[in-house]
């Protein structure tokens, strides 16, 4: 009897099992294999005892409040509660509010419910570190100093503990190491037999990239390592070849164009508001109704996963629902009884996710920057970066194309068209790099103002190299990372563009993507990131240990997908 056929798995799938995704983010770290689903998604914090007499550092899991702008800051609620009662139902009819005082009276007779006599107990550490989620079990009396290596969507530097470069990269080993084995089951001496992707911002520190290519390929000893900027795997994990990407993460919201798989350096622009911020403001505007749970602090790490948990349950913009509703929420902490609350809320579930647009609501959380992509200033390990590339290639304009004798011989830069063959293709390409005019003015930003969501979505198209790369660019605008999953706030992105879009583009179809795929948007850069590591073509961007300490930086200008 002959034996039945068997497929034969293809060696894709063995490859992608072999290959390690890590997105990390100001609050969340996603990691898993590039053959999976879904990442594993954990807080990326870590806690480390406390020496004796050491001096305390404890990052917030919330930007903190700033109380010096509140005229400014009741004014900005005021105008878009105004802009709310202005707005018109689906079916024609005009919205209608219940008035705060109202809400206010009812949550002030509101009390708790006992549910159980205790949540459970605190964790006791046994080591000297705690990693991850465990770190919202751990009592606040033990003598842990706590530590989030990201913050804004960069690195975390601070003049107190542990807030050195050398910190933060020590920091972000331990915690992606533990999670590898906790949740992964891959040891630390097993990782030379895989390869690891990593997303990092669009708008990027080079110093920070060469110290985590360093980390992963020298201190953590992976096979290989490539590196990929989180809009264009967003555009990868939704399918799409362009879009103008929308990322709203935690702590920060960026803006960039992307076209074929390239993210357009003078389009880049962070903003230093993201999710939490619109927390903090939910968080006062239920302070304003009287909120019943009176010892709620933002300080304390569980009520900071609460209002997490509600501004996430409540929010929305949905213009349908009016005047106010009742809600109900269960707080369960160690040690406490676990108590049910029934609370009434109105449009604050809507001004808070809109302070996007009116961002002086961000005022609560302090003064904000704005970040966009600058030039290199040049590294000491790359004599021939673009910089040198640059002057050299105007010195060969003004000696009528005659090459520096310099560049001759220099396999770098024989590649990137700085030796013998200069020809009038060089000229036109490089004339991008020398023109000056268009590519480094920075994003406008009226004096004491924030930047909001729709102004900077108008601002990184406009600062697209052509007009029809602009024109693509209203047509799909896509909206990514977990810090803007509120129903209904694509419409309101969509009409906030539609009457600011310059008159040369308003026949164009603005189309806004908040759902790509079907999937969460906080996993679309993690899920794009893994397609890519998978391609035919990634073998020629993976760099390898011995690569790195050969080369160093030099060989990132020459294999990362990206403008280095």
């Amino acid at each position: 009897m002959p034996l039945p056929m068997i497929a034969t798995p293809q060696p894709e799938f063995y490859h992608s099992k072999s290959i390690i995704v890590i997105h990390p983010g100001s609050l969340n770290l996603r990691i898993g294999r590039a053959s999976d689903l879904n990442p594993i998604t954990v807080l990326h914090a870590i806690a480390r005892r406390r020496y004796p007499y050491g001096e305390v550092y404890r990052d917030s899991f919330l930007p903190p409040r700033v109380d010096n702008q509140s005229q400014e800051i009741e004014e900005a609620r005021l105008s878009v509660s105004h802009t709310l009662q202005s707005c018109l139902q689906s079916d024609g009819r005009r919205r209608y509010a219940t008035p705060p005082q109202q809400i206010a009276a009812f949550n002030r007779r509101s009390h708790a419910e006992v549910l159980a006599n205790s949540g459970g107990e605190w964790i006791k550490p046994e080591g000297d570190i705690v990693i991850g989620n465990d770190i919202l079990r751990m009592n606040i009396d033990e003598h842990f100093n706590i530590h989030f290596p990201y913050r804004r969507g960069d690195f975390n530097i601070h003049t107190g503990p542990g807030g050195s470069i050398t910190s933060i990269v020590a920091d972000l080993e331990a915690i992606w190491i533990y999670v590898l084995q906790t949740y992964l089951n891959i040891e630390k001496k097993e990782l030379p037999n895989y390869k690891a992707v990593l997303i990092i911002p669009d708008v990027y520190n080079r110093t920070h990239l060469r110290e985590l290519v360093t980390l992963l390929l020298i201190n953590m000893g992976f096979s290989g390592c490539f590196l990929v900027q989180d809009h264009v795997a967003a555009t990868f994990g939704s399918g799409l070849s362009y879009a103008c990407v929308v990322d709203v993460g935690d702590q920060k919201t960026s803006v960039s164009c992307v076209e074929d798989g390239i993210c357009h350096p003078n389009t880049r622009v962070r903003l230093d508001y993201g999710g939490a911020d619109i927390t903090q403001v939910f968080y006062w505007l239920l302070q304003k109704c009287a909120f019943p749970y009176k010892t709620c602090s933002d300080a304390n790490k569980l009520d900071t996963m609460l209002l997490r948990k509600l501004k996430e349950d409540f929010c929305h913009v949905n213009l349908d629902i009016c005047g106010s509703l009742e809600k109900t929420f269960i707080l369960k902490q160690p040690q406490k009884p676990v108590l049910q609350y029934t609370i009434q809320v109105g449009d604050e579930c809507i001004v808070a996710p809109l302070s996007l647009f009116s961002p002086e609501l961000f005022g609560i959380t302090g003064s904000k920057t704005v970040c966009t992509q600058k030039r290199s200033t040049g590294d000491p390990e790359d004599p021939h970066d673009e910089n040198y590339l640059r002057e050299t290639r105007r010195k060969g304009m003004k000696e009528n194309l005659e090459p520096s004798a310099d560049l001759l011989g220099d396999p770098y830069l024989e590649q990137a068209g700085g030796g013998n063959n200069v020809n009038d293709d060089d000229i036109v390409v490089d004339a991008i790099d020398i023109a000056p005019a268009n590519s480094d003015r920075d994003f406008i930003v009226n004096p004491g103002q924030i930047l909001g969501l729709d102004q900077a979505v108008l601002q990184s198209i406009d600062r697209c190299p052509n007009e029809d790369l602009k024109r693509k660019m209203y047509g799909c605008i896509l909206v990514v990372g977990g810090g803007m999953k509120f129903s209904g706030i694509g419409t309101w992105l969509q009409n906030r563009i539609s009457l600011q879009i310059p008159y040369l583009y308003r026949a164009e179809q603005l189309d806004i993507i908040t759902n790509p795929r079907d999937m969460d948007p906080a996993m679309a850069a993690w899920k794009g990131a893994s397609i890519i590591s998978c391609l035919e073509t990634a073998h020629e961007l993976w760099i390898t240990a011995n690569e790195w300490e050969k080369y160093g930086v030099r060989i990132l200008r020459e294999r990362a997908p990206f403008t280095w």
